[in-house]
């Protein structure tokens, strides 16, 4: 099947219980629980998202990793980019099914990594608090040592998404982690030792908390742009601004925004056709699954205004080398965040559909 572009899209692995979840929410807890208890905030605001074609799943199930697969290459996406929790000193959470994915060889589909090396803190994942659950730390040459060799049966596994020849890994935060550079050389010296051509590095960009120019210093091959909050950092008056601060404050609505207003500035094209920039697709958002009004919401989503932001992203990769013509989706299922692909109950497969007839040749 042949692509106009390199479509990778990021996928949340949380969808079963683990012992820190019961712990923090509550017995069974998985994302699901977020999604299943969501209430309109406003007129026609989209809640709760119940999904169609698979279900309320389980990833524990080796089907429902191969179901999702088998949409995902159907609809023209090259891989998925798992979510990939090192917290340091070893500690790991929800690696259970990409363990089970690479142990079992199924599904034959390929996947790479993104480390996120963020701290958990209660309120962005659901909680009334701001609390850390679990801190992100860097302990030093040892650990980053144990963390390579953690990854290395994934990156020599034949699935694993590779540019020039090298498995591509991701760093979420490049920038918070005061020892980038090192982690970066000694992971590039590990694979050599170990029979790999090198790690095809990328740094994940937000263009409100990172400088893009920092992120490339720090020695990683590639950028990842994110502009979830471009407009509403850059692009609002001082009164849109009050506004909605008073609308969330008074009557308990959450910040919220037209998809087809936010979608004009998710791209840059002077930086995001650049050879080494990989830009991102960005179905919708709606972080009220997790955090009630404190969310923020793109509404009003539809598969037509995705068209053209699909239209955009893919005049940025146009002219790029075929092994640089990476697009990530933002995401395959973080549907807390109302940002994923995965049919539900209102549009089916048209965001899938709408992705399909742009991508394939």
């Amino acid at each position: 099947m042949e692509t106009k572009a390199r479509v990778i899209a990021f996928y949340l692995p949380q969808y079963h219980p683990i012992p820190e979840n019961d712990e923090w929410w509550g017995k069974g807890f998985t994302e699901w629980t977020n999604v299943g208890k969501a209430k309109p905030l406003f007129k026609r605001h989209y809640q709760p998202r119940v999904p169609a074609d698979l279900g309320y799943y389980d990833l524990r199930v080796p089907e429902t990793r191969k179901a999702q697969a088998d949409m995902a290459r159907e609809y023209g996406v090259e891989g998925f980019c798992y979510w990939h929790y090192w917290f340091g000193n070893g500690k790991r959470l929800l690696e259970r099914p990409f363990n089970e994915v690479v142990a079992s060889g199924e599904p034959d589909f390929p996947f790479c990594l993104a480390w996120a090396n963020e701290t958990w803190k209660g309120f962005v994942h659901g909680l009334n608090n701001r609390n850390t659950l679990i801190e992100q730390i860097y302990p030093g040459v040892a650990d980053y040592t144990a963390h390579f060799y953690e990854v290395l049966p994934a990156f020599k596994d034949k699935r694993y998404i590779t540019v020039e020849g090298m498995p591509l890994f991701m760093i979420y935060k490049p920038l918070a982690d005061p020892e980038v550079q090192i982690f970066i050389k000694i992971w590039r010296e590990l694979a050599l030792e170990n029979g790999l051509s090198g790690i095809h590095f990328v740094g994940h960009f937000n263009n409100v908390r990172d400088s893009l120019n920092e992120i490339q210093d720090t020695g990683v091959d590639a950028v990842n742009t994110v502009r979830l909050d471009n407009y509403l950092v850059n692009h609002r008056t001082f009164m849109q601004k009050v506004y909605k601060q008073l609308n969330k404050i008074v009557r308990g609505i959450p910040k919220v925004y037209a998809y087809n207003t936010v979608s004009k500035y998710f791209i840059n094209y002077n930086i995001d056709s650049q050879e080494k920039v990989y830009p991102s697709i960005v179905p919708g958002w709606d972080h009220t699954a997790r955090s009630g009004k404190e969310g923020l919401v793109m509404a009003n989503s539809t598969p037509n205004y995705f068209e053209k932001h699909i239209k955009e992203v893919l005049a940025t990769v146009e002219h790029k080398d075929s092994e640089h013509k990476i697009i990530f989706i933002k995401s395959w299922n973080e549907w807390a965040e109302g940002n994923y692909m995965e049919p539900d109950l209102r549009w089916g497969t048209k965001y899938l559909e709408v992705l399909r007839r742009h991508i394939l040749k």
